[in-house]
């Protein structure tokens, strides 16, 4: 079941895509002020958020520049071409005007839900619990974002990306030199050392293992 997020403190709006899209089989969620917004999106991952701008407090454009990696719908009155031009360069995937027509807006929304499924094939990594998003550099484990540096990013992807390989320091050193140009041979361990550190520190566990004398790999789940 995909699960949508509606952001909006208009209540009977928010009730009526509530009851359209339990309709339709979607997961719904509410909140109803931007802080609360970010406050549900740090402890769960919705599919798809349909956003509000004129929220109290926290407004609908500052609550997009928070959001990576979900597709957001922004759904407002404003009429605004360049603010609607604004809102899809800085990142909505979408915006309907209110009053809308419910048809559309769901047409929109399987379109997005659609989009979303084809790009998480491409682009979104996933080992054990670990999510790794290669659109927005984003690495989460159980919803909670992992602060990497580029070069720990980078040896992240490439063993994400080869889970039941060895990855050979040579090997290593060459292909994250496309992403990041700070890594040598003598600070590799350091890089490796920390990312473990890391990952370990958000989850309690260690993801990462060295091979004696070859590099080295994820740990078998």
């Amino acid at each position: 079941m995909k699960n949508i997020l509606i952001i909006d403190d208009d209540m009977y709006i928010g009730n009526m895509l509530e009851e359209t899209l339990t309709k339709e089989g979607y997961g719904v969620s509410r909140a109803y002020s931007g802080t609360e917004a970010l406050l549900l999106l740090s402890q769960a991952r919705p599919d798809l958020i349909l956003l509000d701008l004129m929220l109290p407090g926290l407004n609908g454009e500052d609550v997009l520049k928070q959001i990576k990696g979900i597709p957001v719908i922004i759904v407002s009155a404003k009429v605004d071409v360049d603010n609607k031009v604004d809102l899809l360069l800085g990142g909505a995937a979408d915006y309907v005007t209110k009053p809308f027509n419910t048809k559309e807006l769901l047409a929109r929304i399987a379109v997005q839900l659609r989009n979303s499924d084809v790009n998480e094939t491409v682009h979104v990594l996933s080992y054990d619990d670990i999510i790794l998003d290669t659109n927005t550099h984003v690495v989460t484990i159980e919803s909670s974002e992992v602060k990497l540096t580029r070069t720990e990013y980078a040896i992240l992807k490439l063993l994400m990306q080869n889970p039941t390989q060895v990855i050979t320091k040579s090997m290593l050193l060459e292909r994250i030199s496309e992403d990041t140009p700070d890594c040598t041979e003598s600070s590799l361990k350091m890089h490796v050392s920390n990312l473990r550190k890391k990952l370990r520190e958000v989850s309690g566990k260690d993801y990462i293992e060295a091979v004696w004398g070859i590099g080295f790999k994820l740990r078998a789940e």
